[in-house]
């Protein structure tokens, strides 16, 4: 692992946890009525900087990809597992999760969080599996 692959992890991490904290910004403007919803500056601020540091959580955990020797169902639960506790512990330290309000809520927003996740997970999966066949195409076809 090289000093640069942190950094374009970092980075990518930065932008998809931005991405993804301003799409869920904006589903719930769209389901509570934009008029309904009034943002401060602290509270951008805290989206900004959460989302960076949970997209770090499950960027720099996904390094553990490039560890071959490892199966896969392990490399899954470790990044998961340690992104889903960075992510639950800015939820709680920012206010971003209901706890306040019970149960119901909590285990409502774990759920929408947990398919948030698989969703991205599955589509860098399938977009590095389509990048290797390519590449390994290229390879046979240069042979």
């Amino acid at each position: 692992m090289k000093f640069t692959d942190i950094i374009e992890s970092l980075a990518l991490g930065a932008f998809v946890g931005c991405f993804i904290g301003l799409l869920v910004a904006v589903l719930i403007s769209y389901q509570t009525g934009p008029q309904n919803i009034s943002f401060s500056g602290t509270d951008i601020i805290n989206l900004f900087f959460g989302c960076i540091v949970a997209g770090w959580g499950f960027s720099l955990t996904g390094l553990i990809y490039e560890r071959e020797e490892l199966p896969l169902p392990f490399q899954i639960i470790f990044q998961m597992g340690i992104g889903m506790t960075v992510l639950f512990l800015i939820a709680i330290y920012l206010k971003w999760m209901p706890i306040d309000l019970g149960i119901g809520p909590v285990i409502t927003w774990i759920v929408i969080a947990c398919v948030f996740a698989a969703v991205f997970w599955c589509g860098f999966y399938v977009y590095d599996y389509l990048l290797a066949r390519n590449i390994n195409k290229k390879i046979v076809d240069s042979k």
